[in-house]
């Protein structure tokens, strides 16, 4: 694949040839991809000498609080006149990790409306038009590793300290699930090496990820599973479902869910697993699938979401409960392919 080919690359390596004011973002509730992906651009870009910011739309999970840069991360939620200001006065803003403006939420008219120049660089479908410069593959497993071919593209791969590396290990090795799914390729693996020999500490940082739980999350997972996993007979699917009292009752935390709807998928012929949770209020869910079954067409036809073949999301205005019995009219339709 021609990852960020040298015709479309060149107004952007212009424009990163003095030094400028930058603001690097991603979606909302940012996972480890997104934040991995913005920290990494971060890191690089401060070693080449520009003034950088990262604004993110609200908060996320504490066990990537470790990140190196992490300490400069503002929240829009939290300091949104502050946010705002420098997304005003950026020179140019980095979009990570989402293909849609309305990935940022309530941080989207401030984005939209500031002059800065915008570069999309993403991994997701159905790109919007709201970036002067748009690198979006597909086939790429995650930002994070843009974010690498990009500093290679730029021929710049000997600015890759520890820093970066940790940070694209840290985005690929998340949005693979521990580089599981089957957009994995030979090739990540070899970004995977170059981010080692750089300096990136791979049992460290999967312990930092997935080796911190607090005591009231692994309570919240054993209560999901054991009182909330629900397996529809006839169509091979799983469903998770935790109302917001549910979630307050464990104390819940950005995160706390993060890989939850993954166990459904290892119930012994379950091809979809499905998460819904009650967020004020919307119900967010979360569809994972096997094989060629696609999570990101049902995410994207009924539930105003996206995402990837095996990996999708999506928004309800119903109540949890209305939510939940709209998905399971939906998978009739989808019989065969279930049980194929």
């Amino acid at each position: 694949m021609d990852y960020f080919p040298k015709d479309q690359l060149i107004p952007v390596k212009t424009l990163l040839s003095s030094p400028q004011h930058i603001v690097i973002t991603t979606h909302y509730k940012p996972d480890g991809d997104a934040m991995g992906s913005s920290l990494a651009m971060y890191n690089y870009l401060q070693s080449k000498g520009h003034r950088v910011d990262v604004v993110v739309p609200g908060d996320y999970p504490d066990f990537l609080a470790w990140l190196p840069g992490n300490d400069i991360v503002i929240n829009f939620e939290r300091e949104t006149d502050r946010a705002t200001s420098i997304l005003n006065a950026a020179d140019l803003t980095f979009c990570l990790d989402f293909s849609q403006s309305k990935r940022v939420e309530k941080m989207e008219d401030v984005l939209l409306n500031a002059s800065s120049t915008k570069i999309l660089i993403d991994h997701h479908t159905f790109p919007g038009n709201f970036c002067e410069h748009n690198f979006v593959y597909t086939s790429a497993c995650a930002t994070a590793e843009l974010i690498y071919y990009f500093i290679e593209a730029l021929g710049e791969f000997d600015l890759i300290s520890k820093e970066t590396a940790t940070c694209i290990y840290t985005g690929i090795m998340t949005d693979t699930n521990s580089f599981r799914i089957s957009s994995m390729k030979a090739s990540t693996h070899r970004v995977i090496a170059a981010m080692m020999e750089a300096g990136a500490v791979n049992y460290q940082i999967h312990e930092s990820i997935y080796d911190t739980s607090t005591e009231n999350r692994l309570r919240l997972m054993g209560y999901s599973l054991y009182e909330k996993l629900r397996v529809v007979e006839g169509l091979n699917t799983c469903i998770l479902s935790l109302s917001e009292e549910e979630l307050a009752r464990f104390s819940h935390q950005a995160g706390d869910t993060e890989g939850l709807v993954n166990y459904g998928l290892s119930i012994d012929g379950v091809k979809l697993s499905a998460f819904f949770y009650e967020q004020g209020d919307i119900v967010k869910l979360s569809l994972r699938s096997k094989g060629v079954f696609s999570a990101q067409e049902i995410a994207y036809k009924f539930f105003d979401g996206g995402g990837h073949l095996n990996a999708a999301g999506g928004n309800s205005t119903l109540t949890l409960a209305e939510t939940i019995t709209k998905f399971e009219n939906i998978l009739p339709i989808y019989k065969d392919e279930l049980n194929a």
